[in-house]
């Protein structure tokens, strides 16, 4: 008898949704990761839950329908990761004209199975706040509905229902070698030591090492993949209003520009076919250079090369002969060969589905439960979108301390759990040292206890985005803390 039924190498968003799918539909699963959960290209993504207006323009109408479809199902299962925000399109003369976007967004609305956010306007914003950060003579302006996600948090949380509904979460665990049988036998470096397991079925989802690991962990023949890499830049914050510029360059792309942690704006992306080595991805000059321009087509204030504070890279795959936001899910099982799920690529809006369906592509070999997952709501995630600023209120009102943007960032990530992160503390200094202005040694030990934290960057940029704004010498002192944390948590 095999020790799982699903063995998971990957721990990105399509690995983490795998697991949690599967786990409860009745299978044993267990999933690796060798350095940190979504610490890839999971946490580089466009960051939105949307249907995807270039998709529109290209009349894919079905996958925007499905996509929007999804984006229903994220509000309703993590409302305090995923946010509805108004988007807004400046109208330029020497681009798509006027009457193309606006039937665009007609088409869009009619797509939406609504879902409580509102429909598209037009607007004045030569006398709208939307219009005070922007260059004139721009004068109209198309508003519509969509959401933003913390990517990064979605996969934690992902992969925390999973393990809550019995699925095995190893980080720090690389798979070194993977032999077919009729049963898949795995040798697996889990933190520093080598272990053997067996999987009735096993799944590759490592993102963009997919194809050198059925190279050289699988041995398994593939199909010809494409490597494209995603860039965003952040920079200080460019706009007072709550809201998701969508710009159209010059060379007709969409260039998003977003508000980012309250004092940054992210925009992004542009993206590029990649060669070498995913781990060390970086964004090429060019590409930062491409951003700060098309931001600077609208914003009154140019965006310099140097007001640049962070670039956002990572490595995503498609197969050679099709470039779809709906990801690859290919099967492979035959008589004595154990089965192989391959999943990469796809967007954060369609995971879920996308999970849901390779999941399904076991149940010739296991008896297993239908599927679930658009139903269930992620850790944290039990109340309704548009009751988030209440959440909020509720925080603030248990735990006075706080102050309004530290309860928004702490629902944001939480939700209904703060309690589980902030007990019963009625001060702030009952929660252990601090690190910089909001992390708390309280905070960094749940992280570390229950969503596998290991090192300072898992909790800065994954778990978080505290990196922005933490000063150098509470970052070592945060790095002391998790290393004692780590040497008193080793059994005696």
């Amino acid at each position: 008898m095999a020790d799982y039924e699903l063995a998971i190498i990957g721990g990105g968003l399509n690995g983490v949704s795998l697991a949690r799918d599967a786990a409860d539909r009745g299978l044993r699963v267990i999933l690796f990761e060798q350095g940190d959960l979504g610490g890839a290209a999971s946490s580089a993504t466009p960051r939105l839950i949307h249907g995807d207006l270039s998709v529109l323009e290209r009349r894919g109408f079905w996958r925007v329908r499905r996509a929007l479809a999804e984006r229903r199902t994220w509000l309703s299962i993590a409302p305090h990761v995923v946010r509805p925000m108004r988007f807004v399109i400046p109208a330029r003369s020497d681009e798509r004209p006027p009457w193309l976007l606006r039937a665009g967004l007609y088409v869009y609305d009619g797509l939406t199975n609504r879902g409580g956010l509102p429909q598209s306007t037009t607007l004045d914003i030569t006398h709208h706040p939307v219009g005070d950060a922007l260059k004139r003579p721009f004068g109209t302006a198309f508003e519509y509905s969509d959401c933003v996600v913390d990517d990064s948090r979605l996969v934690v949380l992902t992969a925390l229902d999973a393990a809550e509904r019995g699925a095995a979460i190893r980080t720090g665990a690389r798979c070194v070698r993977a032999d077919r049988t009729d049963t898949w036998r795995l040798a697996v470096v889990d933190r520093g030591i080598r272990r053997t397991i067996s999987a009735r079925a096993l799944a590759n989802a490592t993102g963009g090492w997919t194809a050198m690991v059925a190279d050289t962990v699988l041995r398994q023949p593939q199909p010809a993949m494409a490597a494209m890499q995603m860039s965003q830049i952040v920079v200080p914050k460019l706009f007072e209003s709550d809201n998701v510029y969508v710009f159209q360059n010059n060379d007709g792309r969409l260039i998003f520009a977003r508000p980012f942690e309250r004092d940054f704006t992210l925009i992004g992306m542009v993206t590029h076919a990649f060669t070498g080595d995913p781990a060390i991805v970086a964004m090429p000059g060019a590409d930062v250079s491409y951003l700060c321009d098309a931001a600077s087509r609208y914003f009154r204030e140019r965006v310099a090369l140097t007001d640049v504070v962070r670039t956002v890279s990572g490595v995503n795959l498609t197969l050679a002969s099709a470039r779809g936001r709906d990801g690859t899910a290919l099967f492979h099982a035959r008589r004595r060969k154990a089965p192989l799920i391959t999943m990469f690529g796809g967007d954060v809006t369609t995971s879920r589905r996308r999970a849901e369906r390779a999941v399904t592509k076991l149940t010739p070999f296991y008896p297993m439960s239908p599927p679930w997952t658009a139903g269930a709501a992620l850790p944290g995630g039990d109340f309704a979108w548009d009751r988030f600023d209440t959440e909020v209120d509720r925080a603030r009102e248990r735990w006075r301390f706080l102050s309004e943007p530290e309860a928004q960032r702490l629902v944001g990530a939480y939700g209904s759990r703060l309690s589980a992160v902030l007990g019963e503390a009625r001060t702030r200094e009952e929660l252990g040292p601090a690190f910089g202005p909001e992390l708390t040694g309280a905070e960094v030990r749940y992280l570390m206890a229950r969503e596998w934290a290991r090192f300072p960057d898992d909790v800065l940029w994954r778990r978080s985005k505290l990196g922005l704004t933490m000063p150098a010498a509470d970052r070592d002192a945060l790095t002391a803390f998790m290393a004692g944390e780590s040497v008193s948590s080793r059994p005696g």
